[in-house]
């Protein structure tokens, strides 16, 4: 059989050069395929021809198997051949013998060898979707950096090392986030979509794994399983919290996370545009968990309804608004980080929002202030605890004195 007769695909068809996903192995079974496909159409069966592929070269022959028979008998012309037919092939052939023939590119014809080549870029599109589908199905929730290609309005465009082509929408993008085409950009894979029979790979910047997966690239210890980050919360761009919880002893899982004055979490910060990441010991006792979660804010007091999973929490005048957070997100993160619905109060019945008495004298004689000491009242609310009556009776004080020394006291709390 000369050069010639044998089918070289990679020569044929000009088209593989453009396949670049794809290894010659899996190109030459595509195109065997094809070929049956063919030829089955072509002769009405596959049975009695053999496709012989050549990997190396890139080519395939193709031989056609007939059985000899009587001149005059031939039922089936595929897979049989008159003997007369046979002898100009080989003059000493015999009826019964087999007679294989190669079956030639010129033996298509030109709209055999157009449909054999469309269907030949089908399958191989095929293919190749179908592994970048499987390729990135399985690196949910990994990393990718992949370089910007192109920006729009609504999404941007980002080749990754094989110049496959993710997503990174608008809305999985940190508000502080600004790209250019040819930066590069990191983001974790969060889902794989077949849309129009093409994959779609869809990164993320705000997703809570991207910030795990940080973290696992700074701390040596989460990622080695030392510390578990039991869950992550965020306001992409803005806050986020991080409960860790560590089984060994020995580890501080807040500070190996934070590291020496910040130096682990201080990338990962920059990385999320300056978001502000509180990381805080995991518990499963909720008053303390709560109480942890608010941080930087500090609690005098919480009382927690498990039924509806509610928690109120009672806190300085001051620490209030830092428990609030800007823009509110210091206490909805503490809620989703917790699972409770959590209500802040301003503290107005504890001890130390008591106030000494003696402060009261600009606006209070002397000898009243005295008077209320004398009979153990030495602050403003030591006073407001007693009603009217135990006061006349415990003092020398005239019941209108009294009240309006209440009404003093009163206002200081209001």
């Amino acid at each position: 059989m000369s050069e010639m007769e044998h089918i070289n695909l990679v020569e044929t068809f000009s088209e593989f050069k453009e396949f670049k996903n794809i290894d010659r192995e899996t190109l030459m079974r595509i195109l065997e395929d094809v070929f049956r496909h063919m030829l089955i159409k072509k002769y009405g069966t596959d049975e009695n021809i053999d496709i012989i592929v050549n990997v190396d070269k890139g080519d395939l022959e193709i031989w056609r198997n007939r059985e000899i028979v009587a001149d005059g008998e031939i039922e089936d012309e595929n897979r049989q051949i008159a003997y007369s037919e046979a002898i100009k092939i080989e003059p000493d052939f015999e009826v019964g013998e087999q007679v294989s023939e190669p079956i030639r590119m010129l033996d298509f014809g030109r709209r055999e060898i157009l449909a054999i080549r469309q269907n030949l870029v089908a399958k191989v599109q095929e293919y190749e979707k179908d592994n970048i589908f499987r390729k990135y199905k399985d690196r949910i929730g990994e990393i990718v950096t992949g370089e910007v290609y192109q920006v729009w309005k609504n999404e941007i465009l980002v080749l990754d090392d094989e110049y496959l082509e993710l997503t990174l929408p608008k809305t999985e993008q940190i508000p502080g986030d600004f790209f250019r085409k040819g930066d590069s950009i990191r983001a974790v894979v969060s889902r794989v979509d077949m849309k129009k029979n093409s994959p779609q790979i869809i990164l993320s910047r705000t997703s809570p794994v991207f910030l795990e997966r940080l973290l696992e690239a700074e701390v040596p210890e989460v990622y080695d399983g030392l510390i578990t980050i039991k869950n992550i919360v965020r306001v992409p761009g803005e806050r986020a919290k991080i409960a860790v919880e560590s089984y060994d002893d020995r580890i501080d899982p807040v500070g190996a996370c934070v590291g020496m004055k910040g130096s682990r979490i201080h990338g990962i910060v920059r990385e999320l545009k300056n978001e502000n990441i509180d990381v805080i010991n995991f518990t499963t006792n909720p008053q303390l968990y709560i109480q942890r979660s608010l941080s930087p804010a500090k609690i005098s007091s919480i009382t927690i309804d498990e039924e509806n999973k509610r928690a109120e929490v009672f806190m300085k005048p001051d620490q209030v608004s830092l428990a609030i957070g800007k823009g509110g997100h210091n206490i909805k993160l503490a809620g989703r980080l917790t699972g409770y619905e959590i209500d802040v109060y301003r503290d107005t019945d504890l001890d130390y929002e008591d106030v000494d008495l003696q402060e009261f004298n600009d606006e209070i004689d002397q000898w009243i202030i005295d008077e209320l000491k004398s009979i153990g009242c030495d602050t403003a609310k030591s006073v407001l605890e007693l009603d009217l009556e135990e006061l006349v009776r415990r003092s020398q004080l005239e019941e209108e004195t009294i009240k309006e020394v209440m009404r003093i006291l009163k206002a200081e709390f209001e």
